[in-house]
């Protein structure tokens, strides 16, 4: 076996990414949800939304819909369906379509940044790894 074929049996693919979400998701009793679980999409998770009637109704429905297929939980709600998905806040929605585009097409989850005071360039795990952190 050669070198490189050790090397890549030895990095596991992640196909799982935790998010803590910056708002949360609110649930009847308004108790808030903010951590959770999105796992990497398939080609059939890109393409049978194409089919859902209210993707063909509304273009940006697809977003929705597909996000629904990928996030595996919320808090305690592992049932996430376009409705869960839809009852997000605007801020959360932007940044779970952030993770979907940074985890499926760069690969990970990592952001980086500047700081505006001391200009020191830096990355950020934007997923987050507790409540509060990113």
């Amino acid at each position: 076996m050669s070198t490189a074929t050790v090397e890549a049996t030895s990095d596991a693919l992640q196909t799982e990414y935790a998010f803590v979400l910056p708002r949360g998701l609110v649930d009847e009793n308004g108790t808030v949800y903010r951590d959770g679980v999105m796992r990497l999409a398939t080609a059939r998770d890109e393409i049978l939304p194409l089919r859902d009637p209210r993707v063909r109704e509304n273009e940006a429905y697809l977003s929705i819909v597909l996000l629904a297929r990928v996030v595996e939980r919320i808090g305690t709600v592992d049932d996430v369906h376009a409705g869960i998905i839809e009852r997000l806040f605007a801020a959360d929605l932007a940044f779970l379509q952030d993770l979907y585009r940074r985890i499926n097409q760069e690969g990970h989850t990592l952001a980086a940044v500047t700081c505006p005071a001391c200009q020191h360039d830096f990355q950020v795990d934007v997923a987050g790894d507790a409540p509060g952190e990113s």
